[in-house]
């Protein structure tokens, strides 16, 4: 005879008991029936499924008190059934928050049973230490905001690079999420360049240092030739909306790109990366910084503060922030019809000296007119 048969507990008095009208037993089975399964010396797999029938009926309809206590018991025990565990989940609450705090596994399954009543869960999963990588490439594919932010705030787990992605890419548009992920030690910086505009200065120069690294092992192509020109031109002229059309249109991005900008005072920034990447020479963003915003004219100190960003990021990595921050690659350059053709190449017929014309070395800053007394 098998050991928990020959141990079985002597259930007559409950038997008993549930004859009695108006009493409901149901909660008493549930707890007794849990204990038994926990302190069981062995447990087969028929033992397992048994339980697992039972308390699969009995958790849905006992009161609250009885599911805590049960839920208690059964989450951090590693035999419990996970089909046991998303019905205890299920139940919302207090109940659905000691399961997710305390159980072992975190199945796909047990997980959906906790969103069911689309509660913030941010704050029991939060407090769990030591997430499986499989749980958190679950979690982290959601896109639950609660859920992000648990993840990013939880310094107890390491976030690899796929799961990295989701939330940084997510943390684009969610300053407080941006926040949690700039503040985890296991990111390295180059994986972080999307939240550049987010990040502190000290963190800023931590970007720009290894996106550099990579930059400039690609080719840089160059911008439109006569962009530099145009700009210059627009922001002499205070046409704010054509100098953005215009600097959107040369380098390829989408008309509305100032909106990944997480505040109006980070757009300059994301402005002067723009700048730098349209192969303007200092003075010349220097020019665009006095002469196109008279907000930030006014203002030596963020003056200085855009000419050093300006100074400090080469055009290459300006190119791979931009396309980080926008979730986009910036335009390459295209062909046109001043584009270079090899004077002899054997379908190509030769073009006179005098019927090229040389452009001139760089564009002349706009002067302002002088009043006259």
């Amino acid at each position: 005879m098998p050991p928990s048969v020959e141990v079985a507990p002597d259930l007559s008095g409950l038997i008993e008991l549930s004859r009695i009208a108006h009493l409901d037993l149901k909660p008493v089975i549930l707890r007794v029936q849990t204990d038994l399964f926990v302190q069981a010396a062995n447990r087969d797999k028929s033992d397992i499924e048994s339980f697992a029938s039972l308390a699969g009926g009995l958790i849905p309809i006992v009161d609250e008190e009885t599911a805590a206590i049960v839920a208690e018991k059964l989450a951090p025990f590693a035999d419990t059934p996970q089909s046991v565990l998303a019905t205890l989940a299920a139940r919302g609450g207090r109940v659905r928050d000691i399961v997710l705090e305390t159980a072992v596994t975190l199945s796909p399954a047990l997980i959906d049973a906790a969103l069911l009543d689309g509660a913030d869960l941010g704050s029991a999963m939060a407090g769990r230490p030591g997430l499986p990588r499989a749980v958190v490439a679950e979690l982290a594919q959601r896109g639950d905001p609660a859920i992000d932010r648990a993840l990013a705030g939880n310094l107890a787990i390491t976030l690899r690079s796929d799961s990295a992605r989701h939330l940084v890419g997510r943390g684009r548009a969610d300053p407080d999420l941006a926040g949690l992920l700039l503040a985890r030690p296991d990111l390295a910086a180059d994986d972080l360049a999307p939240l550049y505009l987010h990040a502190d200065p000290i963190r800023r120069d931590a970007i720009r240092e290894a996106i550099a690294a990579t930059a400039a092992l690609r080719p840089c192509p160059p911008p439109p030739r006569d962009l530099g020109a145009m700009l210059l031109g627009l922001s002499a002229a205070h046409d704010v909306p054509g100098f953005i059309a215009a600097l959107s249109d040369g380098l390829g991005l989408p008309a509305n790109f100032l909106r990944a900008a997480p505040d109006p005072g980070s757009r300059y920034d994301l402005l002067t990366l723009c700048l730098r990447a349209a192969d303007l020479h200092e003075e010349e963003a220097v020019y665009v910084f006095l002469t196109l915003d008279e907000a930030v004219s006014r203002s030596a100190e963020r003056v200085f503060e855009l000419v050093r960003l300006f100074r400090t990021t080469d055009r290459p990595a300006a190119r791979d922030l931009l396309s980080a921050i926008l979730d986009r690659p910036l335009r390459e350059r295209t062909a046109t019809a001043d584009a270079h053709q090899p004077h002899h190449a054997p379908d190509t017929g030769k073009v006179r000296a005098s019927a090229v014309e040389r452009p001139a070395a760089r564009t002349t800053l706009p002067g302002r007119a002088r009043k006259s007394s």
